[in-house]
C-alpha cells in the first residue's frame, strides 16, 4: 500500500499503481467526470547523485492514467486549474494537427504547444498551398469530426533510432530535427487516430472533453524563431469543454478588439509610430507624454517616501562595460549593432540595461554597512533589437523605459527591502484599479545547483526571505520551480485586467552575479569587506508596456488625477467662445487640464464626439452660463450633474484628485 496526501492534509492508502483517475473515483464520481490532468509530488530517487544525498521532491503533471507506486502528494486539476488548461489545449493543438493532416495530405509539422489563451501549431502546407482564414471553418469542422470519435491517446516510449525511421519515412524533417536534439531513452510520442506526434505530454486521456473549437488566425512564423530558417505558417486555435465558454470567449475578443491600445491611443493621440523615425520606436505625443509624465512624478514621490535617490545614466555604455556585466555576450544578437568611434578601439553599445550603470554608481565611493541598503532609482531608456514580425504596438518596442531601480544591501536586509517594493507596487496597483493580481516566486532548479551563481546557504537565505514577506504581506503566491535566472530567485507580479487577461507586470530581482562580475563591496561590523546583494527593481517594468496595458484595462478612460484632459468646455454657438475661453483660462490657473472644443458643429455632435475621446468631464456654457458666471457639467457617460461656479467646479476636481492620490 502507498499513501497518497491530498491539499487539505488529509492521507488515504491505496495499491501501489493507482492512478489519479481511480484515486478521484474513490471520492465522487462527478470528480472523476470533472477532472482532466493531476500534479503529482514525488520523491525522485534517481534524482541522486549519491545514495547519501537527502531524497529531492518536485511536482509533476500527469495523465489521469499515470501510475502512482510510491507515497505522495498528490492535486486533481479541473477545468478552472491553469494546469487543466495547459493539459486540454495541448491536446486540442493535436487535434487541430489531425484535422490538417486529413485537409492537407503532405502537410509538414514544427511544434504545437499548448500557450497561456489555447493553442498553436507551426505548420508548412505542401508545396502551392497557402492556408489562409477562409479555410478556418473547414479545419473547425474536421477538428469536431475527429472530436466526436472519443479518440484516446496512447502514450508510447521510442528510441531514438525509431523515431527518427518513423517521421522520417512520413517525410516529417522538422520533427527529425527535433529528434536529432533529444537524449535516446527519453523520447515519446502520443498516438490519437492516424495521427502521431513527437510529444513528451501532458494530455487528455482521449479528445472527448473537447465540446468547442475555434481556429482563430494564423501568421508567418520562422521555423524556431530564426529569421536564417523557413518561413512557416503558425495557426492559433483556442478550445473549450462547453460551446457557452466558447462564446463567451469571442465575445471578450471582441471587446479586446474595441480597447486595443493602438487604436485608442491614435484616438486620443497618446503617441505614434513612423517608419522614417524607425520600426518600433514610439513616438509621445504631447497628450501621452503629460500622462506618463504624471505617472513618473506619481512613482518618484512614492520612491522618494521609501528612501529611494534619482540618478540619471547616459544612453550608451562602453564594450568593457557590458563585458564586464556579462550583457556584451547574453544580448548580442537582440542588440542593435555596436557603435564605433573614430579613436581606434574605441567601442560603445546602445544600452540594453540600466543595471551595469547602477553598478558604476555603487562603486563610485566607499561604503559601510551603515550605508546598506544604498537605492538608486532611473526612468532609463534602454534599447533591444527585436524582429520586425515581433513588434507589436507598446507591448514590443525597440526602445522602451524602465522604471528602473536597484538596491544594494545585506544578506539580512533583503526580505525587509522586498517587503518595501511589494508595498510600493501594492500602492501603484491599488491607485490604476489593479485589484486582480497574484504573484510568482521563481525559484532555481533543486536538482541542478551547478548552473547558478551563489552558495546553497545565501539562495535557501533569499527564497525563503522572498516567501516570508509574501506571507507577511497576505500575498497569494505559487512557486515556479528552476525558473530562477542564473543570478539569483525573483518574485513577479501577474495582473488580471478587465477582461480577465494576465499581464506580467512589476517584478523584483535578486542578483548574486553583478555584484560579483563589478567586485563591489562594503565594509561590515566586523571591519571585513563583504559583497552586498544586489536587487532589481520595476513596478512598471517599462512604461511603454505599463501604459499599453493601463489603456486596454480602463477602455482608455483613466483615473481623474492621470487623465491627459480633465473637462472639455463646449460653447453652444459661437457667440459662447469668448466665455469658454475664458472659463479656461480660470480652471488652468487653479490646475485643472481643460481644452476648448469651439467647432462650428451642433451641440449635439460635440458631445458624442468628446465621449469618444473619454474626457470625464464636458461644460457647456451657453449665454446664460456667461451671463450667471457658471458652467453646465456633464460627467462621461452618465447623467448631468447641474450647475456650478468655475470655482465650484475647479475644488470639485481637485478634491476628487486630492481624495484620490491621499488614498496611496
Amino acid at each position: 500500500m502507498i499513501k497518497i496526501t491530498f491539499p487539505d492534509g488529509s492521507v488515504r492508502e491505496y495499491e501501489s499503481g493507482v492512478t489519479p483517475l481511480q484515486i478521484a473515483e474513490s471520492i465522487s464520481s462527478r470528480l472523476a467526470q470533472d477532472i482532466l490532468c493531476a500534479s503529482v509530488l514525488e520523491s525522485k530517487v534517481e534524482s541522486r547523485k549519491t545514495a547519501a544525498e537527502p531524497l529531492k521532491a518536485e511536482w509533476r503533471i500527469v495523465e489521469l492514467n499515470q501510475p502512482i507506486t510510491e507515497d505522495a502528494a498528490i492535486k486533481l486539476h479541473k477545468w478552472d486549474d491553469e494546469e487543466a488548461k495547459h493539459a486540454f489545449w495541448h491536446t486540442s493543438s493535436h487535434l487541430m494537427a489531425e484535422a490538417l493532416q486529413e485537409l492537407y495530405p503532405g502537410i509538414q509539422f514544427g511544434i504545437g504547444p499548448a500557450i497561456e489563451s489555447g493553442f498553436y501549431y507551426d505548420v508548412m502546407p505542401p508545396e502551392g498551398v497557402v492556408i489562409k482564414d477562409t479555410d478556418f471553418p473547414a479545419i473547425e469542422a474536421k477538428m469536431m469530426e475527429l472530436r466526436a470519435k472519443k479518440e484516446h491517446l496512447e502514450k508510447r516510449m521510442v528510441s531514438k533510432a525509431d523515431a527518427l525511421k518513423a517521421f522520417g519515412d512520413k517525410g516529417q524533417s522538422y520533427k527529425c530535427e527535433l529528434i536529432s536534439e533529444l537524449e535516446d531513452g527519453h523520447i515519446s510520442t502520443y498516438t490519437q487516430g492516424a495521427f502521431t506526434d513527437l510529444c513528451k505530454g501532458p494530455h487528455l486521456l482521449s479528445t472527448e472533453p473537447i465540446k468547442a473549437v475555434k481556429v482563430l488566425s494564423c501568421s508567418a512564423a520562422y521555423w524556431r524563431g530564426d529569421e536564417k530558417r523557413p518561413m512557416m505558417t503558425r495557426i492559433y486555435g483556442i478550445s473549450f469543454p462547453k460551446k457557452a465558454m466558447l462564446d463567451e470567449y469571442l465575445a471578450l475578443l471582441e471587446e479586446a478588439k474595441k480597447r486595443d491600445h493602438r487604436k485608442i491611443g491614435k484616438e486620443l493621440e497618446l503617441f505614434m509610430f513612423s517608419d522614417m523615425v524607425g520600426k518600433g520606436l514610439p513616438i509621445w505625443l504631447p497628450k501621452g507624454t503629460a500622462l506618463r509624465l504624471r505617472l513618473e512624478d506619481f512613482l518618484k514621490k512614492i520612491q522618494k517616501r521609501y528612501g529611494y535617490q534619482q540618478v540619471i545614466t547616459p544612453h550608451i555604455g562602453s564594450k568593457q562595460l557590458y563585458m564586464t556585466s556579462g550583457h556584451w555576450d547574453h544580448y548580442g544578437k537582440d542588440s542593435f549593432q555596436p557603435i564605433t568611434t573614430p579613436e581606434e578601439g574605441e567601442v560603445y553599445m546602445l544600452k540594453p540595461m540600466n543595471c551595469p550603470h547602477h553598478c558604476a554608481i555603487y562603486k563610485n565611493s566607499p561604503k559601510s554597512y551603515k550605508d546598506l541598503p544604498f537605492r538608486c532609482a532611473e526612468f532609463g531608456t534602454v534599447y533591444r533589437y527585436e524582429q520586425s514580425g515581433e513588434l507589436h504596438g507598446l507591448t514590443r518596442v525597440r526602445s522602451f523605459t524602465q522604471d528602473d531601480a536597484h538596491i544594494f544591501c545585506r544578506q539580512d536586509q533583503v526580505k525587509q527591502e522586498f517587503i518595501r517594493v511589494m508595498e510600493i507596487i501594492n500602492i501603484i496597483f491599488k491607485a490604476l484599479n489593479f485589484e486582480n493580481y497574484e504573484a510568482q516566486i521563481s525559484l532555481r532548479d533543486p536538482n541542478n545547483h551547478e548552473k547558478y551563481v551563489g552558495s546553497d546557504e545565501i539562495w535557501e537565505h533569499a527564497e525563503n526571505a522572498i516567501r516570508e514577506a509574501c506571507k507577511e504581506m497576505n500575498l497569494p503566491a505559487r512557486e515556479e520551480t528552476g525558473e530562477a535566472a542564473f543570478y539569483g530567485p525573483k518574485l513577479d507580479f501577474m495582473v488580471k485586467d478587465a477582461l480577465g487577461r494576465r499581464w506580467q507586470l512589476g517584478t523584483i530581482q535578486v542578483d548574486y552575479n553583478l555584484p560579483e562580475r563589478f567586485e563591489l563591496e562594503y565594509t561590515g561590523e566586523d571591519n571585513q569587506k563583504h559583497r552586498p546583494v544586489m536587487i532589481h527593481r520595476a513596478p512598471f517594468g517599462s512604461m511603454e508596456r505599463f501604459v499599453a496595458v493601463l489603456i486596454e484595462h480602463t477602455a482608455g478612460k483613466f483615473p481623474l488625477w492621470l487623465t491627459p484632459d480633465q473637462a472639455v468646455i463646449l460653447p453652444i454657438s459661437e457667440k459662447s467662445n469668448e466665455y469658454a475661453w475664458k472659463v479656461k483660462e480660470m480652471l488652468e490657473a487653479q490646475d485643472v487640464r481643460v481644452i476648448v472644443d469651439d467647432r462650428n458643429e451642433k451641440l449635439g455632435r460635440k458631445i458624442r464626439d468628446n465621449e469618444l475621446k473619454r474626457i470625464p468631464y464636458m461644460l457647456i456654457v451657453g449665454e446664460k452660463e456667461a451671463e450667471q458666471g457658471l458652467v453646465s457639467v456633464r460627467q462621461q457617460g452618465a447623467e448631468e450633474k447641474g450647475s456650478m461656479t468655475i470655482q465650484e467646479f475647479a475644488d470639485f476636481v481637485n478634491n476628487t484628485v486630492k481624495e484620490q492620490m491621499n488614498a496611496y
